[in-house]
C-alpha cells in the first residue's frame, strides 16, 4: 500500500541525483590528482571509492539537502492523490479549517526537518572532506 507513493517521491529526484553525481564523477576523474593515483599503481577501484566518490558526492549532498524541502512540499500532492493520511493531508484538512495554530505547527516541523537536512549535509562534508572541518 505504501510501494506507490514511495516510488512516485523517490523516482522524481532519482534521475536528478544520478544524473549529477555522474556529472561529478566524469568531472573529478579528469582531474591530474586521479591521473597520479592511478600511475602510482592503485587499484582504480579504490581510486574511484576512495579519491573519486569523496569528491564528487559534495555537490550532490547540496541538493539532496535542498531538495528536502521541495520533497516535503511534493508529498503533500502526492498524499492527496493516494489517499494517504500523513503531514500533507494535516496540512490540506487544516488549511480547509482555517485552522492557523496547526498550519502554523505543520510549517514549523518542516522547517526543522529542512534545518536538520541542512545540518546533516553539513556534518556529512566535513566527513566527506577533511578541509572544510573546523578548527
Amino acid at each position: 500500500m505504501l510501494i506507490l507513493p514511495a516510488l512516485t517521491a523517490t523516482f522524481v529526484l532519482l534521475a536528478y541525483i544520478i544524473r549529477l553525481t555522474r556529472a561529478g564523477v566524469i568531472e573529478e576523474l579528469a582531474r591530474p590528482y586521479v591521473r597520479t593515483a592511478i600511475l602510482k599503481g592503485l587499484p582504480y577501484r579504490l581510486v574511484v571509492i576512495r579519491h573519486v566518490l569523496r569528491n564528487a558526492l559534495l555537490p550532490t549532498i547540496t541538493i539532496i539537502a535542498i531538495s528536502f524541502g521541495w520533497l516535503i512540499s511534493g508529498l503533500i500532492v502526492i498524499e492527496n492523490v493516494f489517499n494517504y493520511p500523513g503531514l500533507g493531508r494535516l496540512l490540506t484538512f487544516a488549511i480547509d479549517r482555517r485552522d492557523l495554530p496547526l498550519v502554523q505547527a505543520i510549517a514549523m516541523v518542516t522547517v526543522v526537518g529542512f534545518g536538520l537536512a541542512n545540518l546533516a549535509a553539513d556534518l556529512i562534508y566535513a566527513w566527506l572532506n577533511p578541509r572544510i572541518r573546523l578548527g
